[in-house]
């Protein structure tokens, strides 16, 4: 599939890199003339999997995230979120919601896969304990939840 624009940056996997993430997909969104509430869903996908990368893959020992942002044909957003931390033993209980690699701390509450599933057109995981987690998702902009309600008029 032809890419019309690409970014990538890599970033040590600090919590307060996060923000940086999401304001590089933001920037990299207005080109292709999102809505509103595709900024807001992308937005929060980019964090749920840079958390996921900071606090799972590396447990708060040093790394680094890398994070890959496409435009493709068809206002269509691919995003990759790639770390080399401690990778995901079983990828289908991780994707189970509420499931959780730290449970004692009250905000990784276990959603992340389950609102990036639902945020996404696609999602995947690749994953390799001991060397790393690769996500990567892909949005059409624009989309609405239910695509039958626009094609009422039959």
């Amino acid at each position: 599939m032809k890419i019309l624009n690409e970014f990538k940056c890599t970033f040590p996997a600090v919590s307060e890199n996060e923000a940086i993430a999401r304001a590089c997909l933001s920037a990299f969104l207005i080109q292709a003339d999102p809505t509103i509430q595709d900024i807001a869903d992308l937005r929060t996908v980019i964090s749920e999997a840079v958390t996921n990368s900071i606090a799972h893959g590396y447990r708060n020992s040093e790394g680094e995230v890398s994070i890959c942002l496409r435009l493709l044909p068809e206002k269509t957003v691919y995003i990759r979120v790639a770390d080399k931390g401690c990778g995901i033993e079983d990828i289908e209980k991780a994707m189970q919601p509420l499931y959780t690699t730290a449970p004692e701390q009250e905000d990784h509450a276990g959603l992340g896969f389950a609102i990036m599933t639902e945020f996404m057109d696609t999602f995947h995981i690749r994953s390799s304990p001991e060397h790393g987690t690769v996500v990567t998702m892909r949005r059409k902009l624009g989309r609405t939840d239910n695509p039958q309600e626009e094609s009422s008029d039959e």
